[in-house]
């Protein structure tokens, strides 16, 4: 059986993960999405780190919270379409003050093929903004390290709550597997 190598992933996923590392983030949360594999995989691969698998992705405010009270940095990674499933968990963020990271992967955005992503990826920003979580956005692949430190400062310096948008463009196009 011929066996071809993964590719090698983008530039910008290497640049998330380097990201997380150099700012000293011991644990990483998600629920499985292809734009996020790469770090999924590398945190998986490293010592340093906790993965945890989520069944949804509301588990992952209460671990990020969980892990900030017992000392350490922690981030959930998640596509739009979780962002909707995280709203009432939330409000722990908001009424403890808790640091919060998210990276967010979009969808409903360019060139989706899946009707039902829509809803959700066109109101991401808004909802997270609702729940005093400021949006910080990367659409380029050269912006997205340079993003994602001043989210990893903000949240660990200033104490906030911040979520980086990973534009759909990045990711680019997905196609619906037929046999």
């Amino acid at each position: 059986m011929n066996e071809t190598p993964d590719p090698a992933p983008p530039s910008w996923q290497k640049d998330v993960f380097a990201a997380l590392k150099k700012r000293g983030i011991q644990q990483i949360a998600y629920v499985p999405d292809a734009g996020h594999s790469h770090t999924i995989l590398e945190a998986q691969r490293d010592p340093a780190i906790h993965d945890v698998v989520l069944t949804t992705e509301e588990e992952g405010v209460a671990v990020v919270a969980g892990a900030w009270l017992g000392g350490q940095r922690a981030a959930l990674l998640m596509q739009s379409s979780g962002v909707g499933n995280c709203v009432n968990m939330f409000s722990l963020l908001q009424m403890c003050q808790f640091p919060f990271l998210t990276l967010v992967t979009m969808r409903g955005e360019y060139a989706e093929f899946n009707p039902w992503q829509s809803p959700m990826g066109s109101t991401t920003q808004q909802a997270l903004e609702l729940m005093g979580i400021t949006v910080l956005r990367a659409d380029a692949p050269e912006d997205v390290e340079e993003t994602v430190e001043a989210a990893l400062d903000s949240v660990f310096e200033a104490g906030e709550r911040v979520a980086v948008l990973l534009g759909q463009k990045l990711i680019g196009r997905k196609k619906w597997e037929r046999d």
